[in-house]
């Protein structure tokens, strides 16, 4: 296990659910290629077997502050914390026939450094276009002059959306929660 170096400050507050992802379960991911990581495309609707996506508004840098209000923002807060606790349970969903992606909709070289630093072993998917907004109609809210998603995480098999988690709350808490649910019974077989 690693460490965490953001750890959630106590008061943060809770995102509620505004209905925004009620229509998703269900639906077939777009035929769209997204940018990762690792510099290949990845076609959301070509996704087969069980995955986990999980959608974030950005990562933070060390030395870099936050946008202002940040931290007052439902939701907003916890993107680092969150990537970490997928990358402590990766081989626990490996071992479920589960695979992961992170996405936000930071540019791929922003990623990139995020990947590298947290020692990730998964790729992350640049949406800088906000086509997944467009298309699905993924919420989003805008702070600094930026356009972001809200943080909602998507399982996934073969490119349809079996099962969502919206909001995300505790953020660090995220890979916990995929987890009961796919040792519940989840979505069946991948």
């Amino acid at each position: 296990m690693h460490t965490n170096p953001f750890p959630l400050p106590p008061d943060l507050p809770q995102p509620v659910d505004d209905g925004a992802a009620a229509r998703l379960e269900g639906v077939v991911l777009p035929d769209l290629a997204l940018p990762t990581t690792d510099g290949a495309l990845v076609n959301l609707r070509e996704l087969r077997g069980r995955w986990v996506i999980y959608v974030y508004p950005m990562t933070g840098r060390p030395g870099l502050p936050l946008p202002d209000g940040w931290d007052g923002i439902p939701g907003a807060r916890g993107c680092t914390p969150q990537s970490c606790s997928f990358r402590d349970h990766y081989k626990d969903l490996k071992e479920l026939g589960t695979d992961v992606l992170g996405l936000s909709s930071q540019s791929s070289d922003y990623q990139r450094e995020a990947r590298d630093r947290l020692h990730l072993p998964f790729q992350l998917l640049s949406d800088q276009s906000l086509h997944l907004k467009q298309t699905l109609g993924l919420p989003t809210f805008s702070v600094a002059g930026m356009e972001l998603f809200k943080r909602i995480t998507l399982i996934i098999l073969d490119g349809k959306i079996t099962k969502l988690f919206y909001p995300v709350f505790p953020p660090d808490r995220s890979a916990d929660e995929v987890l009961s649910w796919l040792r519940s019974g989840g979505v069946g077989e991948a």
